[in-house]
This record gives C-alpha cells, sequence and structure tokens, in this order.
C-alpha cells in the first residue's frame, strides 16, 4: 500500500484548488509522466464531497464548495491493489496581490527572519505569500534559517538535537519545515514560498534536501500552499521529478526565459539587477506562461518601476511600505 503523502506515491494531482465557480479542479496524473494513469477511483467517504469524470478529472461538489465552515477539503483517492492516497482540496482565496515578504514580515516588527512570528505577521498583513529557507540536518530533518550557520552550528553538519536546543531572538525554537507548514496552513489568505538552500557539502545533499522537502510537502497535503524556489537548478529539477506539476522558479538570473519554459519550470525569479538590464524579460516570461518575481526590492522608486512593468510578484523586506502602494494606486 502507498503511504500516504509520500513523494513515492504514484499519482497526483495538476492543481489543489477550487473555487464556488470553479468546481474542476484538475487531474489525476502519474507522478512519472511516461507512465500511463492508473483507473482511479474515489473512496466511499470522498463520494460524497467530489465527482471524478472518465478522463480522470477531479471536480468539487457544489454544496462542499459553498461550504462556508471549511476552507478545505480531503480527497482520497483509490487504485491498484489497495493503493491510495489523500490530497486535500482548498478553498483559493489566496490574495492575488504582488507582496512577497522576505523571511516574512520582520524589518518592520520585533520578529526574527524566517520565524514562525514573521510569517505570521505577514498573513495579518495581508501578503500575498511569505517565502522562508531551509537546510538539511546531518541526520536528514529540515530546518528554517537563512544561513548555512546559527549561533556557531553549522546546520548541514550538525544533527537535529542540537539544532532543536538553539532559540532566536523571540524566544522561539528554530523552526523545522514540519512546524513552519503547520504554522502556515490554517489559512488559505497567503502561500509559503519555499527556498531550499544549496548544499555547502555536495550537489547530492541538495538533491537529499529536494526529496525531503517534497515528501514534508505532501505528508502534510500543503501543495495548495507551497512554491519552491532555488539558486540551485539540479534541485529543482529534482523537485520537478517527484512532483511535476510543482511550482518551482529559478532564483539564478543566467538562464533567460526560454530555457525556464523549456524546462516546465512555473516563473523566474531574477534579482532586481538582471531585470533592470534586461527588461525585455518580463514581457517574455509571460508570452511563454512564467510568472516573474524579483528580490530583494525595498526602495519605492524600484518598487515603482516593477509595478509600472506588471511583474507578478515583489519580494520585499517592507511588505508594509508595498501594500500601503498598491493601497494608493486604487483610489
Amino acid at each position: 500500500m502507498a503511504l500516504s503523502g509520500s513523494a513515492q506515491s504514484g499519482i497526483t494531482l495538476t492543481n489543489f484548488t477550487f473555487t464556488p465557480q470553479r468546481l474542476v479542479v484538475g487531474k489525476v496524473v502519474r507522478v512519472v509522466q511516461e507512465e500511463s494513469t492508473p483507473t482511479v477511483k474515489l473512496s466511499k467517504e470522498s463520494k460524497k464531497l467530489f465527482t471524478l469524470g472518465q478522463d480522470n478529472s477531479l471536480a468539487i461538489k457544489k454544496k462542499a464548495a459553498n461550504q462556508k465552515d471549511a476552507f478545505w477539503h480531503d480527497v482520497v483517492l483509490e487504485w491498484g491493489e489497495g493503493q491510495r492516497d489523500t490530497f486535500r482540496i482548498v478553498r483559493d482565496e489566496f490574495l492575488k496581490n504582488p507582496v512577497v515578504a522576505h523571511r516574512g514580515a520582520w524589518k518592520n516588527t520585533k520578529a526574527p527572519e524566517n520565524s514562525l512570528a514573521a510569517l505570521q505577521q505577514a498573513i495579518r498583513l495581508g501578503c500575498a505569500a511569505s517565502e522562508f529557507d531551509v537546510h538539511l540536518s546531518a541526520d536528514s530533518v529540515v530546518f528554517v534559517n537563512h544561513n548555512p550557520t546559527f549561533k556557531g552550528i553549522h546546520l548541514e553538519k550538525s544533527p537535529a538535537s542540537s539544532i532543536a536546543q538553539l532559540t532566536l531572538k523571540n524566544g522561539e525554537a528554530m523552526p523545522t519545515l514540519q512546524t513552519y507548514l503547520a504554522a502556515g496552513l490554517g489559512q488559505n489568505k497567503t502561500r509559503l514560498i519555499l527556498e531550499m538552500k544549496p548544499s555547502v557539502i555536495s550537489k547530492e545533499r541538495g538533491r537529499a534536501l529536494a526529496q525531503k522537502v517534497v515528501e514534508l510537502v505532501r505528508q502534510h497535503k500543503a501543495q495548495a500552499w507551497v512554491d519552491y524556489i532555488s539558486f540551485d537548478y539540479d534541485i529543482l529539477q529534482k523537485v520537478l521529478e517527484l512532483d511535476p506539476y510543482a511550482r518551482v522558479a529559478f532564483l539564478g538570473g543566467h538562464k533567460p526565459p526560454a530555457e525556464l519554459a523549456k524546462d516546465r519550470l512555473y516563473g523566474s525569479d531574477y534579482h532586481f539587477s538582471f531585470l533592470k538590464k534586461f527588461p525585455e524579460w518580463i514581457g517574455e516570461s509571460h508570452r511563454l506562461g512564467l510568472t516573474v518575481n524579483t528580490w530583494t526590492i525595498d526602495k519605492p522608486e524600484d518598487m515603482d518601476w516593477l509595478l509600472e512593468r506588471n511583474v507578478d510578484f515583489i519580494t520585499t523586506n517592507q511588505p508594509e511600505l508595498l501594500l500601503q502602494k498598491l493601497a494608493a494606486k486604487k483610489q
């Protein structure tokens, strides 16, 4: 029997959200795209909430979609001989503004970067997304922190038991990815932008981080919330191998939009200097169906330049300022 939420599960979905106006969620597909999709059926409980078409299109029933006291429903799919998996289907009320809080909303608060408090501040502000960084401990536990070291402890070379003793300046323990996801999944307004840091040890360790991250996202049924980014292209390709419909964006600037589109990425996440040098990449990305994010934008004039060019996302340490600009534009 397949483990529920395992990254080795044979099937996935092309999408994980619905609205009362868009009842079709997406299609059930094989993780390994070269393999044919198996005959899938809904579990007895899921038949009350969902329908599954002959082409494996999953749709939520109108009554379930309009249920006001639940912003998500789990669907259990069965196939083969006793195989089953559970996916969380979320009402899409995610905010459509371009504001991505860089390491959470911390700069104008007392919250430490990458803390649960900074994430909650970003959610309270109404940011479309909150970005955070992860590393893999020596014994394969994923921790949330920007730098590879913290208080003299090298995260990749230390066991989780040692890292768990570290505290942030507000007294929080350094979050694991599990605790961070648990904190972010209690709402459906702010997405989570998960940056996988390149390994300082080896490329193999970077791919192991990607494997572990995708496993945890599946175990927590967090696909509707999570976008993946990295400077390491191999890490992103590993994510797409494990979840071909994951939203994946590249942080480096040496790959133009056409190459990202060819490799089935969801978008680009260029440093601002690259968009200033190649402003035509914005329009090119959109023509290719790619989203455009850029970082790290704290100057008002840079925000204005990007807003004028309709980039999709702006990663900033000043989410309050960017939100104010957006509010002023609506007046």
